[in-house]
Protein backbone atom coordinates (compact mmCIF):
# COMPACT_ATOMS: atom_id res chain seq x y z
CA UNK A 1 0.00 0.00 0.00
CA UNK A 2 1.40 3.32 -1.01
CA UNK A 3 1.69 5.68 1.85
CA UNK A 4 0.88 9.30 1.33
CA UNK A 5 3.74 11.43 2.34
CA UNK A 6 2.97 12.84 5.70
CA UNK A 7 2.70 16.54 5.69
CA UNK A 8 4.48 17.63 8.78
CA UNK A 9 4.78 21.15 7.51
CA UNK A 10 2.48 23.46 9.39
CA UNK A 11 -0.32 25.12 7.51
CA UNK A 12 0.63 28.45 6.06
CA UNK A 13 0.24 31.19 8.64
CA UNK A 14 -1.70 34.35 7.78
CA UNK A 15 0.50 37.24 6.98
CA UNK A 16 0.88 39.55 9.95
CA UNK A 17 -1.05 42.81 9.76
CA UNK A 18 1.18 45.62 8.64
CA UNK A 19 2.31 47.83 11.44
CA UNK A 20 1.26 51.43 11.32
CA UNK A 21 4.11 53.83 11.41
CA UNK A 22 4.02 56.24 14.36
CA UNK A 23 3.48 59.23 12.08
CA UNK A 24 0.55 57.59 10.33
CA UNK A 25 -0.93 56.52 13.67
CA UNK A 26 -0.69 60.07 15.00
CA UNK A 27 -2.36 61.44 11.86
CA UNK A 28 -5.15 58.88 12.16
CA UNK A 29 -5.87 59.80 15.79
CA UNK A 30 -5.58 63.48 15.01
CA UNK A 31 -8.16 63.07 12.23
CA UNK A 32 -10.47 61.21 14.59
CA UNK A 33 -10.04 63.96 17.14
CA UNK A 34 -10.90 66.66 14.60
CA UNK A 35 -13.97 64.74 13.43
CA UNK A 36 -15.08 64.14 17.02
CA UNK A 37 -14.61 67.79 17.95
CA UNK A 38 -16.51 68.90 14.84
CA UNK A 39 -19.38 66.54 15.65
CA UNK A 40 -19.49 67.86 19.23
CA UNK A 41 -19.61 71.48 18.07
CA UNK A 42 -22.32 70.67 15.52
CA UNK A 43 -24.34 68.96 18.26
CA UNK A 44 -24.20 72.04 20.48
CA UNK A 45 -24.95 74.39 17.56
CA UNK A 46 -28.09 72.37 16.82
CA UNK A 47 -28.98 72.12 20.52
CA UNK A 48 -28.59 75.82 21.24
CA UNK A 49 -30.75 76.69 18.27
CA UNK A 50 -33.69 75.70 20.47
CA UNK A 51 -32.24 75.37 24.00
CA UNK A 52 -30.81 78.38 25.84
CA UNK A 53 -27.10 78.06 26.67
CA UNK A 54 -26.91 77.58 30.45
CA UNK A 55 -23.60 79.44 30.83
CA UNK A 56 -20.42 80.46 29.00
CA UNK A 57 -16.70 80.18 29.68
CA UNK A 58 -16.62 83.92 30.43
CA UNK A 59 -19.42 83.62 32.99
CA UNK A 60 -17.68 80.69 34.65
CA UNK A 61 -14.38 82.57 34.80
CA UNK A 62 -15.98 85.73 36.17
CA UNK A 63 -18.03 83.68 38.61
CA UNK A 64 -14.85 82.16 40.03
CA UNK A 65 -13.17 85.56 40.20
CA UNK A 66 -16.09 87.47 41.71
CA UNK A 67 -17.77 84.71 43.66
CA UNK A 68 -20.79 84.67 41.35
CA UNK A 69 -22.45 86.54 38.51
CA UNK A 70 -25.89 87.98 37.75
CA UNK A 71 -27.68 86.50 34.77
CA UNK A 72 -31.26 85.53 33.98
CA UNK A 73 -32.52 84.63 30.51
CA UNK A 74 -34.96 86.90 28.71
CA UNK A 75 -36.80 85.50 25.70
CA UNK A 76 -37.07 87.62 22.58
CA UNK A 77 -40.64 88.66 23.41
CA UNK A 78 -39.47 89.98 26.79
CA UNK A 79 -37.01 92.46 25.28
CA UNK A 80 -37.96 95.88 23.94
CA UNK A 81 -37.39 96.05 20.15
CA UNK A 82 -35.35 99.24 20.62
CA UNK A 83 -32.82 97.23 22.64
CA UNK A 84 -32.19 94.87 19.74
CA UNK A 85 -31.86 97.78 17.31
CA UNK A 86 -29.48 99.56 19.67
CA UNK A 87 -27.23 96.50 19.95
CA UNK A 88 -27.10 96.12 16.16
CA UNK A 89 -26.47 99.84 15.65
CA UNK A 90 -23.65 99.76 18.19
CA UNK A 91 -21.95 96.51 17.25
CA UNK A 92 -22.85 95.49 13.70
CA UNK A 93 -24.97 97.90 11.64
CA UNK A 94 -24.85 95.59 8.59
CA UNK A 95 -25.94 92.58 10.60
CA UNK A 96 -28.83 91.79 8.26
CA UNK A 97 -26.67 92.14 5.15
CA UNK A 98 -23.90 89.60 5.82
CA UNK A 99 -23.58 85.84 6.33
CA UNK A 100 -21.44 86.03 9.46
CA UNK A 101 -18.48 88.08 8.22
CA UNK A 102 -18.62 91.73 7.22
CA UNK A 103 -16.01 91.84 4.47
CA UNK A 104 -16.23 95.61 4.14
CA UNK A 105 -15.50 96.04 7.85
CA UNK A 106 -12.65 93.51 7.64
CA UNK A 107 -11.04 95.41 4.75
CA UNK A 108 -11.42 98.68 6.65
CA UNK A 109 -9.82 97.13 9.73
CA UNK A 110 -6.90 95.85 7.66
CA UNK A 111 -6.39 99.27 6.09
CA UNK A 112 -6.40 100.79 9.58
CA UNK A 113 -3.63 98.44 10.60
CA UNK A 114 -5.75 96.22 12.83
CA UNK A 115 -6.48 99.01 15.30
CA UNK A 116 -10.24 98.68 14.89
CA UNK A 117 -12.48 95.70 15.38
CA UNK A 118 -14.35 93.94 12.60
CA UNK A 119 -16.11 91.14 14.48
CA UNK A 120 -19.78 90.75 13.66
CA UNK A 121 -22.46 89.88 16.20
CA UNK A 122 -22.41 86.33 14.83
CA UNK A 123 -18.68 86.02 15.49
CA UNK A 124 -19.08 87.45 18.98
CA UNK A 125 -21.84 84.94 19.79
CA UNK A 126 -19.61 82.09 18.62
CA UNK A 127 -16.75 83.39 20.76
CA UNK A 128 -18.97 83.92 23.82
CA UNK A 129 -20.94 80.66 23.65
CA UNK A 130 -18.53 78.10 22.19
CA UNK A 131 -15.00 79.45 22.69
CA UNK A 132 -12.92 81.58 25.01
CA UNK A 133 -11.82 85.21 25.16
CA UNK A 134 -8.52 86.42 23.73
CA UNK A 135 -6.91 87.09 20.38
CA UNK A 136 -5.05 83.82 19.79
CA UNK A 137 -4.90 82.41 16.27
CA UNK A 138 -6.39 79.02 17.27
CA UNK A 139 -9.46 80.77 18.68
CA UNK A 140 -9.82 82.97 15.61
CA UNK A 141 -9.50 79.94 13.34
CA UNK A 142 -12.19 78.04 15.24
CA UNK A 143 -14.38 81.14 15.22
CA UNK A 144 -14.03 81.38 11.43
CA UNK A 145 -15.08 77.73 11.06
CA UNK A 146 -18.02 77.77 13.48
CA UNK A 147 -19.54 81.13 12.51
CA UNK A 148 -20.90 80.03 9.09
CA UNK A 149 -22.39 76.92 10.74
CA UNK A 150 -24.23 79.05 13.31
CA UNK A 151 -25.40 81.42 10.56
CA UNK A 152 -26.74 78.43 8.61
CA UNK A 153 -28.53 76.74 11.52
CA UNK A 154 -29.73 79.68 13.63
CA UNK A 155 -31.99 82.51 12.53
CA UNK A 156 -30.73 86.09 12.72
CA UNK A 157 -33.22 86.71 15.51
CA UNK A 158 -31.89 83.73 17.49
CA UNK A 159 -28.29 84.91 17.15
CA UNK A 160 -29.24 88.35 18.42
CA UNK A 161 -31.36 86.90 21.24
CA UNK A 162 -28.46 84.77 22.45
CA UNK A 163 -26.06 87.71 22.20
CA UNK A 164 -28.26 89.95 24.33
CA UNK A 165 -28.44 87.23 26.99
CA UNK A 166 -24.74 86.36 27.26
CA UNK A 167 -23.05 89.74 26.74
CA UNK A 168 -21.50 91.37 29.81
CA UNK A 169 -23.04 94.80 30.50
CA UNK A 170 -21.32 95.49 33.82
CA UNK A 171 -18.77 93.67 35.93
CA UNK A 172 -20.33 90.29 36.61
CA UNK A 173 -23.68 91.36 35.08
CA UNK A 174 -24.56 89.27 32.03
CA UNK A 175 -27.58 89.56 29.80
CA UNK A 176 -30.03 92.36 29.19
CA UNK A 177 -32.43 91.25 31.92
CA UNK A 178 -29.89 91.56 34.73
CA UNK A 179 -28.45 94.69 33.10
CA UNK A 180 -31.83 96.47 32.94
CA UNK A 181 -32.52 95.65 36.55
CA UNK A 182 -29.02 96.54 37.73
CA UNK A 183 -28.69 99.84 35.85
CA UNK A 184 -32.25 101.19 35.68
CA UNK A 185 -34.35 99.06 38.07
CA UNK A 186 -36.60 97.99 35.23
CA UNK A 187 -37.33 95.01 33.01
CA UNK A 188 -35.97 94.59 29.48
CA UNK A 189 -39.39 95.01 27.87
CA UNK A 190 -39.74 98.47 29.47
CA UNK A 191 -36.39 99.88 28.39
CA UNK A 192 -36.60 103.30 26.78
CA UNK A 193 -34.58 104.32 23.73
CA UNK A 194 -32.13 106.23 25.94
CA UNK A 195 -31.70 103.35 28.37
CA UNK A 196 -31.24 100.82 25.57
CA UNK A 197 -28.65 103.05 23.89
CA UNK A 198 -26.73 103.47 27.13
CA UNK A 199 -26.64 99.72 27.72
CA UNK A 200 -25.39 99.20 24.18
CA UNK A 201 -22.84 101.99 24.66
CA UNK A 202 -20.97 100.15 27.41
CA UNK A 203 -20.03 97.41 24.94
CA UNK A 204 -17.37 96.19 24.48
CA UNK A 205 -15.86 97.68 27.65
CA UNK A 206 -18.40 97.06 30.45
CA UNK A 207 -15.81 97.19 33.22
CA UNK A 208 -14.83 100.76 32.38
CA UNK A 209 -18.17 102.24 31.25
CA UNK A 210 -21.33 102.65 33.31
CA UNK A 211 -24.80 102.73 31.78
CA UNK A 212 -26.40 104.03 34.99
CA UNK A 213 -23.88 106.85 35.51
CA UNK A 214 -22.42 107.45 32.06
CA UNK A 215 -19.41 109.65 31.50
CA UNK A 216 -19.15 112.10 28.63
CA UNK A 217 -17.82 109.49 26.20
CA UNK A 218 -20.60 107.02 27.00
CA UNK A 219 -23.23 109.76 26.64
CA UNK A 220 -21.89 110.73 23.22
CA UNK A 221 -21.72 107.12 22.13
CA UNK A 222 -25.27 106.49 23.36
CA UNK A 223 -26.56 109.49 21.38
CA UNK A 224 -24.83 108.12 18.27
CA UNK A 225 -26.35 104.69 18.89
CA UNK A 226 -29.84 106.19 19.19
CA UNK A 227 -29.39 107.83 15.78
CA UNK A 228 -28.06 104.57 14.36
CA UNK A 229 -30.98 102.56 15.75
CA UNK A 230 -33.43 104.93 14.06
CA UNK A 231 -31.45 104.77 10.83
CA UNK A 232 -31.35 100.98 10.52
CA UNK A 233 -35.07 100.84 11.25
CA UNK A 234 -35.81 103.42 8.56
CA UNK A 235 -33.56 101.97 5.84
CA UNK A 236 -34.57 98.34 6.40
CA UNK A 237 -31.35 97.05 7.96
CA UNK A 238 -33.34 95.81 10.96
CA UNK A 239 -35.68 93.78 8.79
CA UNK A 240 -34.07 90.38 9.43
CA UNK A 241 -34.94 90.40 13.13
CA UNK A 242 -38.03 92.60 13.42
Amino acid sequence: MTRKPSSRKSASKPAPAPRLRPGRLIRRWALRGVIGFGALILFFVLLFAVVNPPTTFTMLAEGRRLGGVEQEWADWEEIAPVMARSIVAAEDANYCLHWGFDMRAIRAAMEAGGNRGASTLSQQVVKNVFLWQGRSWPRKALEAIITPVVETVWTKRRILEVYMNVAEFDEGVFGVKAAAQNAFDTTPDRLTAVQAARLAAVLPDPKERDAANPGSFTRRRAASIMDGANTIRADGRAGCFE
